[in-house]
Parts: structure tokens; sequence; C-alpha cells
């Protein structure tokens, strides 16, 4: 009778390490497993150059497992932790009937030895080795277990029905992508830009177009009757290569010039051959503005990417809930989401310092507060308006400054010299003194007759 005993026992230890090592293999697969991975396999199985019919049985059976994988899981945790169980009680009874003897000093040693042996067993065989064969080989595990793991699934299903969450087909929400991000991020295979591309990802659904738009106020706009000659000069002093065209007002969208377009009615004009003498054309530009995209204001940011790159626009202009153009947006803008800022080789790095550059010239960033400039001058130049030299020079200047554009103002002359970033911002400025110390001419209200020669010839020009 003990030798039919120790079989016995001896058969239960072997069966439920078997099947707890299997079932830890299945976890670790189906955890690690993809849908994409499955589904290649299986095109292999049915139109490969041998297609196996079986082994693409096989595979939809394990397709039907990744479905509800949560659930799945729960099975199988749930039939291997009973596995371990009865397999390590079937070992102390084992390691029992091994010792002789009875009472206390029989019981102590066989706890201890069913222990260390509990450990050692369950641990290399139960959950190291199987799970890294899982995780190493997922589909080919889950696909050489798919027969009893589908089995003890079905079998315990009802068991773990009212204990888990059922899969949710519905989208996850933002707040469940963020999780999922910042839970990816925190494996070591990813680095800090890695997870802030992740999150930014994850956020770009939530941020509607007026976030990351231009606003109206720095838009660069020329009017319908400029000529193209004039269009190009400005197209080449911005850095822009697409500029909306507008009729009475900015609300007046005719269309979006194109450099492409200016360039090519500027030196090759209706009527001319290729090889024909380029001539400036006194064409307007709406003779070559094409049709503008018109979007609204509250539209996500996602959606516009894929509608922008879906109809080949690189350009929008942003309307507001009563039809106004609020400013436009271009693909960089929204692309600058993801992956930060976006720079050419014509951007320079914004300077933070002031520089002297000799002979009372001095190079200062446009963000230099109005009222350094002044001391910089032993100069008063404070205004209630703006807080920046570049604010300074827009306000006198009466629209956005483009490079190469001057005033004088409170006896300093102010002159744009360098654009930067994506939107072609001023970055930098020259200024000098224009007046003699201790002989300020503030009759015109701190403009020289030369700043109004130079307003009305801005007026002239294209306005922005």
């Amino acid at each position: 009778m003990t030798g039919v005993l120790v079989l016995l026992l001896t058969l239960i230890m072997l069966v439920g390490l078997s099947l707890a090592g299997m079932l830890s293999a299945g976890e670790a697969a189906l955890l690690r497993v993809t849908r994409a991975s499955l589904t290649e396999a299986l095109a292999e199985a049915e139109l490969g150059q041998s297609p196996d019919p079986e082994r693409a049985a096989r595979i939809r059976r394990a397709q039907a497992l990744v479905v509800d994988p949560t659930a799945i899981v729960a099975s199988f945790a749930l039939v291997r932790v009973v596995s371990e169980v009865v397999a390590i009680a079937a070992g102390t009874l084992l390691v029992q009937q091994a010792i002789p003897g009875e009472g206390v000093p029989n019981e102590l040693p066989v706890m201890v030895i069913a222990l260390v042996v509990g450990v050692v067993v369950g641990v290399t065989f139960v959950r190291v080795s199987p799970r890294a064969l899982g995780f190493r080989r997922p589909v080919a595990v889950l696909i050489a277990l798919v027969g009893p793991l589908t089995g003890v699934s079905r079998a315990v299903a009802w068991l773990t029905r009212f204990s888990v969450p059922r899969y949710d087909p519905s989208p996850p929400t933002e707040a469940e992508l963020r999780d999922i991000a910042d839970r990816v991020g925190e494996s070591s295979a990813f680095e800090e830009s890695d997870r802030e591309l992740i999150r930014s990802v994850i956020e770009l659904g939530g941020t509607i177009t007026r976030e990351v738009m231009v606003p109206r106020t720095d838009m660069v706009t020329v009017t319908a009757d400029t000529s193209l000659d004039r269009v190009l000069r400005l197209l080449l002093r911005s850095g822009f290569s697409r500029v909306p065209v507008v009729g009475e007002s900015v609300d007046d969208v005719v269309g979006v010039a194109y450099l492409k377009d200016v360039v090519a009615a500027v030196h090759w004009p209706v009527g001319e051959g290729e090889g024909g003498v380029p001539q400036p054309s006194l064409r307007p530009a709406s003779d070559v503005a094409r049709d503008a995209v018109f979007v609204p204001e509250s539209k996500p940011i996602d959606d516009l990417l894929r509608e922008m790159q879906a109809s080949a626009s690189h350009i929008a202009l942003v309307v507001d809930e009563y039809g106004g153009v609020a400013g436009l947006v271009t693909i960089e803008d929204l692309l600058e989401e993801v992956v930060g800022e976006l720079t050419d080789e014509h951007d320079t790095v914004l300077v933070q310092e002031i520089e002297d550059l000799g002979d009372g010239v001095f190079r200062v960033p446009a963000r230099l507060p109005v009222d350094e400039l002044g001391d910089l001058f032993d100069l008063r130049l404070d205004d209630d308006d703006v807080d920046t030299a570049g604010g300074l020079l827009a306000k006198v200047l009466g629209k956005v400054p483009l490079a190469g554009s001057s005033v004088e103002v409170g006896g300093v002359h102010l002159e744009a010299e360098r654009v930067e970033g994506r939107r072609k911002q001023i970055s930098t400025i020259l200024v000098h003194r224009t007046e003699p110390v201790g002989e300020p001419d503030d009759s015109n209200g701190g403009l020289d007759q030369h700043d109004h020669r130079d307003q009305k010839r801005d007026q002239k020009e294209v306005t922005s």
C-alpha cells in the first residue's frame, strides 16, 4: 500500500508542477504577444510557400485568447496557484513517507525539507524558466500550448467572470492613455526624450487648433493688388514660403501665394519661354493665389494633422465662431507639438546678451525690456503699450517687422537685424543713438521727420 501511495503522490506532484509551469509560460506569452505578430504568423501559415492549415487553425484559437487577455490570464493564475499548492502538498507527503519516525521530531524536518524543495523546484521549474521562455518566444509558446490553455480558460471562465473586469472595446480615454504612457515610460529601455515624445503624441488629441496657431496679429499678409515683384521681395525678406492674400481686410481672404508660383510668374512671365529674360511682373498677387483652406479654431490638432496630410496642405486659415480669421496654422506648427521646436538652416540662435559692436552701435535681443534699452543710452523710453524692444519696433513701424525694418523713436534708432525660428520672429535688433546727449528732440513725440517719411513709405509697401 505504501508503494502505491508514493507512486500516486509522485504522479500528482509531477502533474501539478507540469500544469503550473505550462500556465506560467502561457501567462507570460499572453502578456507579451501582440495581435500584429499573430496576424503575421497567420498570413505566413495560410499564404506562405508551404501553407499549413493545422497551424493556421491553432493561430486562430490563439487570437481568440488575445481578445480578452485580462480574464484569460486571471483564469491561468487561478489554476496555476491551485496546481502549485497541490504539488507542494504531494511533495510534503512524499517527504513524510521517506523520513521514519513520529511526533514533533519527525514533523519539523519534513516541513524544512518540503519548504526548501518546494521553493527550489517551484521557482526554477514553474516561475523562472517557463516565464523566461514565454517572454522570449511568445508567439511560438502560445501556438504550441493553445490547446490546453484554451481548455483551462473555458473550464474556469465562470469563476473569473465576476471578479475580473471584462474587455471593453471602447477607445481608451485620454487619462487612460496618459497612464499607459507613464507606465511605458518607466521602462529603462526608454530615454526621457522618448517618454516626452510618447506623452506628446497621446496629448495631441486633447489640444485644439487655437492653442498652436499663429495669431491674427502676428500674421504676415499681402493685399490682392500687390505686384508680384513686391510679394517676392516680402517673401525673401520674411523667410516665409507661403503668405495669405487678402482683400479689404484680413477677414477677406482671397487665397494663399506660394513662393514657387511667385518666382515662376516673375521670372517667366506669360508669353515668354524658359530661356526668356527674367522681368519683374506687375501682375497682382491675386493672379497666382491658390484657394485657401479654412479650419475652425476648436478642431483637435490630431484630426487637423491627418486632414492636412491627406489634402497635401501645408497651411490653413483658422476661423473663429463668428467666421472671422483668428490666425493661421501650418503643418510645422502641428509637428512641433510632437517633436518640439523645428528650425532650418536660415534660423539663428536667439541672442540673450547685449553686444557692443563699436561706434555706439549695440546688438540687443528683441525681448530686451524697454526700460533697459533706455538705460543703455541714459534715456527714458517708457511706453504703456509695449514691454520689449521688439514690441516698440513693431508699434512704431505699424506692422509686423521684417529683417531690415527700421524706425527712430525717442532719440534711438532701431533696426531689425535677424529673424529666429520657424515663425520668423525678430530675434535681434541693432540700436544706436541718433541725437547728441542732452539735446533730445521731442517736438514730434519722439519721432523726427525722417521717421515720418519712413512710416509713409512703409504704409505704401506691403501691409502685414
